[in-house]
């Protein structure tokens, strides 16, 4: 597929004829509402040209929650090789507590297309955010241990999940060979009875990185435990830092290439961020945050305010600036042309596909390139 970058009084009907397509096409590819308004600046995916006979086998990993809409997830499952099912707890006695919104849906609905339910397990508290002293109880106590591997292969074969995902951050330093020999035996465990075992990866860029969301992660040890890894290569922008790139394909391909000196490329599945944020200006450190929106909405927010989208070169990331009730806003997110760039990385590298966080909003020019680009499996 060709991406077109759109010119100062550039029409949805310039564009399709350009192409030699219908404006439908053009407006159902990038989710473009009538009256086909566009931006100056907009990358504009154009579902014309055959697609390569030869391409790389890849896989495609989606995360959600169990309150997804519906629809969103039945317009994203043919795209996807596994749904991660987005979470499951646990107590420090090794107690598995399940998500407070049935997923038992989405695990029929992925069935149904063929699709692997993952069941992905996080250390969250009550207060919704990763407990490192929950990690310690657990993976410090052999009969926690063995209590969670066993609830965790319990409820993987009650439900019909086809495998487990780790996914815990903020690991302590002091964890981090128990943390890899948790990985390790659960793999164990659950490829005994055809599970697989995936694990998150905080985005390393050297072996000694410093910090509490690094120290814990050891690439090579974790490489070896699990049958795959995903790279969280993404919130590099975050809400409640300055307005950049969530994604820079510059710091993204840092971690890649650390990566592939203690991990085989067959392993590696590569972080995609399918969001953008929103800063108000300037940014106060301890006190600014930033909107969580989507890719289709920030486009809406360019042309609602009448802003060229521009594009960072070095990032490979879209961004704009507005004004609106005389606050100064910034916004980074995804386009077709960033997508692209990421996805290149795949070829690059001969990774093994890609997870995306997350996939609750729709952003049908993400699949669409993707699925032309490679043949998903």
């Amino acid at each position: 597929m060709q991406i077109y970058i759109v010119e100062p009084g550039d029409t949805i009907d310039r564009i399709a004829s350009l192409y030699g397509v219908t404006v439908e096409e053009i407006s159902y590819a990038n989710q473009i509402p009538a009256p086909y308004r566009l931006a100056v600046g907009q990358a504009v995916l154009i579902p014309a040209g055959e697609e390569e006979e030869e391409r790389q086998i890849v896989t495609s990993n989606g995360y959600a929650y169990p309150f997804i809409s519906p629809w969103v997830l039945r317009q994203t499952l043919p795209y996807l090789t596994s749904l991660y099912v987005f979470s499951y707890g646990f107590s420090e006695e090794g107690e598995l507590i399940p998500p407070v919104v049935s997923d038992e849906w989405m695990i029929q609905e992925a069935g149904e297309q063929s699709v692997r339910p993952i069941l992905v397990l996080t250390p969250l508290g009550a207060d919704g955010r990763f407990n490192n002293n929950l990690i310690h109880a657990v993976v410090s106590s052999e009969t926690a241990k063995e209590n969670l591997i066993e609830n965790l292969l319990a409820t993987v074969q009650e439900k019909g999940f086809q495998g487990v995902d780790v996914d815990f951050e903020y690991i302590l330093a002091e964890d981090r060979d128990l943390f890899t020999a948790f990985v390790a035996e659960l793999r164990n465990r659950m490829n005994q009875v055809g599970y697989t075992v995936s694990v998150a990866l905080a985005p390393k860029t050297s072996a000694g990185q410093q910090g509490l969301l690094y120290e814990g992660k050891d690439y090579r040890g974790l490489g070896e435990a699990a049958d795959e890894v995903l790279l969280m290569t993404y919130e590099w922008g975050y809400a409640y830092g300055p307005a950049m790139a969530v994604a820079p394909l510059n710091k993204v391909r840092q971690v890649v290439e650390y990566a592939l000196t203690e991990i085989p490329s067959e392993k590696i599945n590569l972080g995609i961020s399918n969001y953008g944020y929103d800063w108000t200006l300037p940014y106060v450190r301890g006190e600014s945050k930033a909107i969580t929106i989507g890719n289709i909405e920030a486009v809406q927010i360019a042309i609602e305010n009448g802003v060229a989208i521009q594009f960072d070169e070095v990032a490979q990331s879209p961004f704009f600036n507005y004004q609106k009730d005389g606050m100064e806003h910034e916004v980074w997110f995804e386009d077709p042309r960033s997508m692209r760039a990421k996805y290149n990385l795949l070829t690059e590298y001969n990774l093994k596909g890609i997870g995306v966080w997350q996939i609750m909003r729709l952003f049908r020019p993400m699949w669409l390139l993707y699925a032309s680009m490679f043949y998903v499996v």
